[in-house]
């Protein structure tokens, strides 16, 4: 077959997963998809390659869709019941690392991939940069990827059994919102810039990293907008699942099916653990349940975000609780991955 007829194989697989998983409601949909599709396609014997730079391109872009996720209303709500704050977000983050301890030293996955893997943060963001510090990008985007459909399911079903009546969906995609030229033309600019300037400086996970601290700087400054239509999303998001998927071979396979019961179990733990961390949360701080539970939860906090909004809960405590998190698993993830290496 043709480079140009693999490329179409590949294109029309992750288009229609997409779809399926999208339509079904499914979280990171956009990137699950391609990413599924380039598992299988590699596993057949399928080969094509994906040049450095829109893959660094494609970074930035979702750097900057991290950055634009942090509000700087956070920092008021943050101050006004730090020692909560403390609690939850380092008490789910050592929990993590706990997990991430055990799995390395039984050797579950190899080297740091199970420390990444089980990081409660961005799960794109975790797969970049453990595969910028040198872990198995492979492994941990499977652990990830269920990590984020087992706490969104169970944090769902939570909610579910809490309150009177549905909870909200995540809503459809609109494919075609209304569009800002200048603002999307900053946007470019910031990622592109900070994409250089990664590159150039040598910084780990810079493509991703740097457009991420830019532009949620500028936003809250009230110096720019970020600007990002769904369309480009999802080319980026196909980008870097793909990076991730053409990895993957029959041995890469057979080890993550074989690891898998395991993998599934320390989820399941790390969702246990939170939701006892929870309880700490009402017993000693009076934090009503299910916002307590919905801001321990280590799931996407785009998802949490939804479940949130459409239930009685304190939301700006659980944006608050999951945007905290989500900054210093950025911040200290490099660190956790190095001591416990070192220690091994």
């Amino acid at each position: 077959m043709t480079v140009a007829g693999r490329w179409a194989v590949l294109l029309l697989l992750s288009a229609a997963l997409a779809v399926a998983l999208e339509s079904a409601r499914m979280p990171a949909a956009l990137f699950l998809g391609p990413m599924l599709a380039a598992i299988a396609f590699s596993a057949a014997g399928g080969r094509v390659r994906i040049p450095p730079l829109p893959f660094y391109g494609a970074q930035a872009v979702l750097g900057c869709l991290i950055g634009r996720t942090i509000p700087a209303s956070i920092l008021g709500e943050l101050l006004r019941q730090w020692p909560l704050f403390l609690l939850g977000v380092f008490s789910v983050i050592a929990a993590a690392g706990l997990l991430g301890w055990l799995l390395t030293r039984w050797r579950i996955l190899p080297g740091t991939s199970a420390v990444w893997g089980i990081s409660p943060g961005a799960a794109t963001a975790m797969v970049l940069m453990a595969d910028a510090y040198g872990a198995d990008a492979r492994l941990v985007a499977v652990m990830q990827y269920l990590r984020v459909i087992c706490a969104v399911a169970v944090a769902s079903l939570v909610a579910r059994l809490w309150v009177a009546g549905p909870v909200a969906e995540k809503p459809a995609m609109v494919w075609f919102p209304a569009f800002h030229p200048e603002a999307f033309a900053a946007t470019l600019a910031v990622a592109a810039g900070g994409a250089l300037l990664a590159r150039r400086l040598r910084i780990p996970a810079g493509p991703l990293l740097l457009p991420l601290v830019a532009g949620a700087v500028l936003q809250n400054a009230g110096l720019m907008r970020i600007e990002l239509p769904p369309l480009l999303l999802a080319v980026c998001y196909a980008l870097v699942a793909w990076t991730i998927g053409l990895r993957f071979d029959r041995g890469i396979l057979t080890h993550a099916l074989r690891a898998l019961p395991r993998i599934l179990a320390s989820i399941l733990a790390l969702i246990l653990v939170c939701g006892l961390f929870a309880a700490v949360l009402v017993e000693w701080a009076g934090v009503d349940p299910l916002t307590a539970y919905l801001a321990t939860s280590p799931g996407g906090a785009d998802t949490v975000a939804i479940i949130a909004a459409s239930t009685k809960v304190d939301v700006p405590f659980v944006m608050a609780m999951q945007t905290a998190r989500l900054v210093l698993v950025l911040l200290v993830s490099p660190r956790i991955a190095r001591f416990i290496a070192e220690r091994l």
